[in-house]
């Protein structure tokens, strides 16, 4: 599993969150989202980025980040 974040325009309601279980969302005051998490492989990250697309948000970022702190130090 890769970690990543994804930023979109506009703030994600609670309600819409379901389509991303799994994942943590921050709001942030510029009126994006990040969505942060495990992902398990490319097609799970293609269907998140359809779902992106399927509720019109508008897709501002998408990068696969290095394994958390508390993960690198259990290793």
């Amino acid at each position: 599993m890769d970690f990543y974040e994804i930023r979109v325009k506009g703030h994600i309601s609670p309600k819409r969150m379901q389509t991303f279980a799994g994942l943590t969302a921050k709001l942030l005051p510029n009126g994006e989202t990040v969505l942060q998490g495990q992902i398990a492989d490319q097609g799970a990250l293609h269907g998140i980025l359809r779902s992106i697309s399927d509720l019109g948000l508008n897709l501002l970022l998408v990068q696969q980040k290095e394994t958390c702190q508390e993960e690198s130090k259990e290793l």
